[in-house]
């Protein structure tokens, strides 16, 4: 025989089982961000983004930067060219998207301080459903050297233009 404490806990377990679910909606894998040199301004953060119900990645935020952007590099006839996406990256549904060197990126701009290897950055992401709601994702990004992945050359993201 069922109790009522017994039948509300069933209740709350399975509403709290649906709560979570909705906010694993959207995965962040393997972030990281590209360390700087001493008076560098900006940085890069990179990662693999999935949504199971789709959307796209509307804003991001970090303390470590003043200004951050997402952003998209790509070949304009022979010349590498940045530009921030205004409205957003789209986030197929159930696909992963890559954050990488020389394509889509979390541009870290106005940094308040050297970003070290070994470091981990705290960013928040804004991620926007197809259903018009947004969900925050936040991300610990470990610091990889300078040197790590291509795209960035001498300390400065080419072509990256305001």
């Amino acid at each position: 025989m069922k109790t009522r404490s017994t039948t509300l806990f069933a209740a709350v377990s399975a509403a709290l089982i649906f709560v979570g679910s909705a906010h694993a909606q959207v995965t962040v894998s393997d972030p990281w961000v590209r360390g700087t040199v001493a008076q560098q301004k900006a940085s890069g953060m990179f990662a693999k983004i999935t949504s199971t119900a789709g959307g796209k990645l509307v804003a991001a935020s970090s303390p470590v930067a003043g200004v951050v952007e997402i952003h998209e590099m790509a070949m304009e006839g022979t010349v590498m060219r940045m530009r921030e996406l205004a409205g957003g990256l789209p986030l197929p549904a159930g696909q992963a998207v890559e954050l990488k060197p020389g394509g889509y990126h979390v541009m870290l701009m106005d940094l308040k301080q050297q970003l070290k290897a070994g470091e981990t950055v705290p960013v928040t992401l804004v991620v926007e459903g197809a259903d018009g709601k947004r969900q925050t994702v936040e991300v610990q990004a470990p610091v990889r050297p300078l040197g790590a992945a291509g795209g960035m050359q001498g300390g400065h993201m080419g072509g990256h233009k305001h």
